[in-house]
């Protein structure tokens, strides 16, 4: 009767507080720079050290450059954050991946690509898309500040049970059609508050087909439909995915932890609060043309008309409208845009990269076009190197950029300027999110490349072989 979610949770229960909260255990903190200082400035302030350093992973990934990392950061308030947490991870005795370690990189590629994030774990950071960790099989969410002192100091967190959601997804993907674009498609029929409140389970032929990184793309953006996290049961993509990482499991440890992970998936009689289905076949390329995730649309029809919304919702959309530049009715098919990104915690993978180079490659990036290619991690910037990558990106005239958060955010120095167009693989479009006036379009890798390319909004499947 029990859910995916139930098991791993269950298996982490302290203590329940009656009429109160949960106890729940912590397999691992992963700690960055933006959302710790605070936490450990209460830890020192109280005399605590930290109950299990070992379960503790620190790497700076918002605000550092991804230029000239091996030079002092020029931004005062990066640098000082960037500081603060290598003192923090050297007084309190953490393991630190500190800029320009071969291991660092954005905390949310990292631990998955190192074998740090394993199945039927729970994993906490102070960052919202702590949630791409439940690819793999795990209960991973989010967390504010003085909870992050909370899982410092006793590697506990006291947490409402959330309720439970599966989404089912049949059938078989089209051409073109990525892990990025069935998560754009669910908002835009879910919106961003479809899922506020449950811990949601990914089921179903579709999302079985995908690569791991693929689910880590997929459960990256639960988060945008208001869920608390996101999960896929763990399977043969995942242990082939997690097979000789550095921190997983070895010879017979392996086997045997293999042996546990199998028997983490929902029983065939599990009931979940809330049952959601949807067609892989009614998919295709995504682009979002509002300032929510949810304001997606395939890329080949026009934005929605305001005939059925309510007086609320219409002065909303207007807002978006007025705020983008576009009008109700408009096809984007052919708008020109000035920057695309590739990268961030949504789409900085290798499998990203591979998908970008593919629609690249022969080709040249547009005279229009301001390309930043952002790696997600070292790993992924290596791996980038040994298939041969950087010469198809470099050959089209792109350049690869040094691992970070990048333009996902403006915490760096990469923003997008005040009116100007951006197609984006990131996971959000709010105002001013890549940077104040910033016009932000999510789109997957292909449709990145397809409109760094030709220098306007393009569907992908119309440059693929």
């Amino acid at each position: 009767m029990n859910t995916l979610f139930d098991k791993i949770w269950d298996a982490h229960v302290v203590r329940q507080v009656e009429e109160g909260p949960t106890q729940l255990y912590i397999d691992r903190l992963y700690c960055h720079e933006v959302t710790s200082p605070q936490a450990f400035a209460d830890m020192r302030a109280r005399g605590l050290k930290c109950f299990r350093p070992d379960h503790i992973f620190c790497m700076p990934d918002h605000n550092t450059p991804t230029h000239d990392q091996d030079k002092p950061i020029a931004d005062p308030v990066s640098r000082t954050q960037v500081e603060a947490l290598a003192k923090n991870a050297k007084d309190f005795g953490l393991t630190y991946f500190g800029m320009m370690d071969p291991r660092n990189g954005i905390i949310h590629v990292v631990g998955p690509e190192r074998g740090l994030t394993l199945p039927g774990m729970t994993i906490v950071c102070g960052d919202s898309h702590t949630s791409t960790h439940g690819a793999v099989g795990a209960v991973a969410f989010g967390i504010g500040t003085s909870e992050v002192e909370m899982v410092l100091a006793s590697q506990c967190i006291l947490q409402t049970r959330p309720k439970t959601m599966r989404i089912t997804i049949d059938g078989v993907l089209g051409k073109g059609v990525t892990a990025k674009d069935v998560a754009l498609y669910m908002m835009s029929k879910m919106t961003t508050s479809g899922a506020t409140g449950y811990f949601v389970e990914y089921a179903g032929s579709a999302i079985r087909s995908l690569t791991m990184e693929g689910r880590l793309t997929l459960c990256n953006l639960s988060i945008e439909m208001g869920a608390r996290g996101g999960m896929v049961a763990p399977d043969e993509v995942t242990f082939a995915y997690l097979k000789g990482r550095d921190y997983a499991p070895k010879g017979e440890a392996w086997e045997k932890a293999v042996a546990y992970w199998k028997t983490l998936r929902s029983d065939d009689d599990a009931v979940f609060d809330k049952e959601v289905r949807f067609d892989a076949a009614d998919i295709q390329p995504m682009i979002t043309y509002g300032t929510n995730p949810g304001m997606g649309m395939a890329i080949t029809a026009s934005i929605p008309t305001t005939e059925t919304l309510g007086e609320v919702e219409k002065a909303s959309f207007e807002k978006s409208m007025a705020y983008m530049g576009f009008e109700a009715g408009q096809s984007l098919l052919g708008k020109p845009v000035d920057y695309v990104f590739l990268g961030a915690c949504t789409n900085g993978r290798i499998e990203d990269f591979r998908a970008f180079a593919s629609i690249a490659k022969g080709r040249r990036k547009a005279a229009n076009i301001t390309a930043w290619l952002v790696p997600g991690s070292w790993m992924v910037d290596a791996q980038i190197r040994e298939e041969g990558l950087d010469k198809i990106l470099e050959e089209a005239g792109f350049e690869i950029r040094q691992p970070g958060c990048s333009a996902c955010l403006a915490m760096n120095d990469d923003k997008i300027p005040a009116g100007k167009y951006a197609v984006s693989t990131s996971n959000r479009n709010f105002e001013g999110r890549q940077g104040p006036g910033s016009r932000t379009l999510l789109a997957s890798p292909l449709t990145a490349a397809a409109a760094a390319v030709t220098g306007v909004i393009t569907d992908p499947r119309t440059l693929m072989e």
